[in-house]
């Protein structure tokens, strides 16, 4: 018996691992050999593959399309619409499936609503990506990034709140009551 939830108006190609608690709701795409953690949800007109990882507890929002080549961990939040690339310089006549990039996104991340992520990035653990914003090098673990193209603002915290650092580099996120630290321009977990 499935213990995952398929919209009939959605297609699961073969060879897909799907996980419990699963939802994929209406005109999505799985294709061949993409696995899928448990508890994730995927809104409507996602696509996901071929050859896709994809971690537990892993929230994508409708319009999303996940290409080969991007790996996402647990607990990321992908926004409507926003984009993930495969290819640096793509052409329509030319075929460049070798020349796909990995793009690593790490646990915790966030990314909002028509934001674009060339291909080749890591976005580091817990990133915060604003709207809109085009991300075209690596992100930091906790770091705030948003703009076109897209600079570091800030940190934010595992819930996503934005922290503010005393003169000795401390911060403390009240809704999750953990302290963080700001040492050489990295975030330690107090």
């Amino acid at each position: 018996m499935k213990k995952y939830f398929i919209h009939k108006s959605s297609f699961i190609d073969a060879n897909v691992t799907i996980g419990d608690q699963t939802k994929v709701w209406h005109f999505c795409n799985i294709l061949k050999n993409s696995k899928i953690g448990q508890n994730c949800s995927f809104g409507q007109n996602c696509v996901i593959g071929p050859n896709v990882l994809i971690g537990n507890n892993v929230k994508v929002q409708n319009n999303v399309s996940i290409f080969e080549g991007v790996e996402c961990e647990d607990d990321v939040f992908l926004g409507p619409s926003m984009v993930f690339t495969n290819v640096v310089n793509p052409r329509a006549t030319i075929n460049r499936r070798n020349d796909f990039k990995k793009t690593f996104v790490k646990k915790g991340s966030t990314i909002g609503a028509n934001a674009t992520i060339l291909c080749g990035i890591t976005i580091g653990e817990y990133s915060m990506i604003g709207s809109g914003a085009v991300i075209t090098k690596d992100t930091k673990p906790y770091g705030l990034y948003y703009g076109v193209p897209a600079k570091h603002m800030g940190w934010v915290s595992k819930s996503g709140n934005k922290l503010k650092f005393d003169d000795k580099g401390y911060a403390h996120d009240i809704s999750e009551d953990m302290m963080y630290r700001l040492l050489d321009d990295k975030i330690i977990l107090v």
